[in-house]
């Protein structure tokens, strides 16, 4: 279902802000924070979710662990980029994919445990087809903002937010075991799976469920996610921003940029230029607002690419089986794609 079939009023904008707090936040204390029944709140997530607008997402928090967080782009012939997109997608270690600019450009982070595994994924995996006409990969050296933190859905007051506010996590070292991966697998397609739910997946009881998604939870390895178009909640324009900035004002450029309201993501990268933003504007025009007022401020910017965002592919969360919208055509795999003569072009930009 289109974004634009739902519309959301300040009940269901609560309640997005409520699970961006606590995404496993018990729908009883979001109706009190609310000021409705749990009835209410079960409707309101039930609707939102089955209408493929609000989905909570478990997601593998890797720099808890030490993983590499990787941004990539590449260059694709048109006649591929969607294809190639679908592919990406459907890997286990993407996230936030997206069809940019004229739809010949796609853009996916990703997360790598070992130098052996990135060097897998960037040099053998990825550019494996003549249709990929240039790649570029930039590793993430520092957060400033992140999905679940940026302004856009905030609807709550502060004593409303402080009911949900979950207590501070502890600095604990937690290693992953592999019978974790079922856990992980299914609250990564839901995130408010119950705890019967995850008990049936991982072959645990209930209470050692409890128990490790706690321990999970304390150490920040693993974090929840509001997965929801930001055109559900009225930005209809994004973007992702690749900037040169002057090395001696990165970190007050970035710290400024986290402050902003559009901004859902700012770091610093490798490559040719070293701050990738992602940005959220109501409209084309608050875009440019947004690029010639906000930006053009912070002069030690040297130089900005602005690339909008004109599909996406996967957000958070793992791919669900939903309705296709491409004639039934099931996503390749990368390694799959049908090549052409000639090969693949690195060093494209960044």
């Amino acid at each position: 279902m289109k974004t634009d079939t739902v519309t959301l009023d300040d009940v269901d904008q609560g309640l997005v802000h409520a699970l961006q707090i606590d995404g496993r936040a018990p729908l009883r204390l979001i109706g009190q924070a609310l000021g409705v029944s749990e009835n209410t709140v079960a409707r309101r997530y039930r609707r939102l979710r089955t209408a493929g607008i609000l989905r909570v997402v478990g997601t593998l928090n890797g720099a808890s662990l030490g993983y590499n967080a990787w941004s990539i782009r590449l260059q694709c012939t048109p006649d591929a980029a969607t294809a190639i997109a679908k592919a990406l997608a459907a890997r286990p270690d993407t996230s936030y994919v997206y069809l940019l600019s004229g739809g010949t450009e796609i853009s996916c982070s990703v997360q790598t445990s070992t130098a052996d595994e990135s060097e897998a994924l960037l040099l053998h995996k990825l550019p494996r087809t003549s249709r990929v006409t240039a790649v570029s990969a930039h590793l993430l050296l520092g957060s400033y903002a992140l999905p679940n933190n940026w302004a856009g859905p905030a609807r709550l007051t502060p004593d409303q937010a402080a009911l949900l506010t979950p207590p501070p996590a502890e600095a604990t070292d937690v290693s992953l075991e592999p019978a974790d991966r079922p856990l992980f697998d299914l609250l990564s397609r839901d995130g408010r799976a119950s705890h019967t739910e995850l008990a049936a997946a991982t072959g645990w009881s209930e209470s050692t469920v409890r128990r490790r998604l706690t321990v999970l939870r304390q150490s920040r390895v693993l974090t929840f996610l509001v997965d929801i178009p930001p055109a559900a909640l009225g930005f209809r324009a994004e973007a992702r921003l690749w900037m040169a900035v002057h090395p001696s004002r990165l970190t007050v450029v970035a710290s400024a940029m986290a402050d902003h309201p559009e901004v859902s993501l700012v770091a610093q990268t490798t490559g040719p230029t070293n701050l990738l933003a992602a940005v959220n504007c109501r409209d084309s025009l608050d875009l440019a607002r947004y690029l010639n007022e906000r930006i053009a401020s912070l002069d030690a910017i040297r130089t900005i690419e602005t690339a909008p965002v004109i599909r996406t592919v996967k957000r958070a969360g793992a791919l669900l089986p939903l309705a296709r919208d491409d004639g039934g055509v099931q996503p390749e795999r990368v390694g799959e794609m049908p090549a052409r003569r000639g090969r693949a072009r690195g060093g494209g930009r960044s």
